[in-house]
């Protein structure tokens, strides 16, 4: 996907899927970004959490235990 500093480059990814995809209009907005980005052939994603990554989240937030007190 096409980003620039405000966010998605849609004039951009407009013209790739309007006029390099041909998709009509409705069929365009009608796709979500990971659909649209499989078309255009980008086959890298965001990496899935790791292990340790899922670690330092617990870490930081940790569940919380109700008290009696509640």
């Amino acid at each position: 996907m096409t980003l620039s500093k405000g966010g998605f480059d849609w004039a951009a990814l407009m013209r790739a899927g309007l006029r390099g995809l041909q998709l009509r209009p409705q069929e365009f907005w009608a796709l979500t970004p990971a659909e649209l980005a499989m078309m255009l052939g980008q086959t890298k994603g965001v990496a899935p959490m790791s292990r340790s990554q899922l670690d330092q989240l617990l870490m930081a937030y940790p569940d919380q235990k109700e008290t009696d007190d509640e």
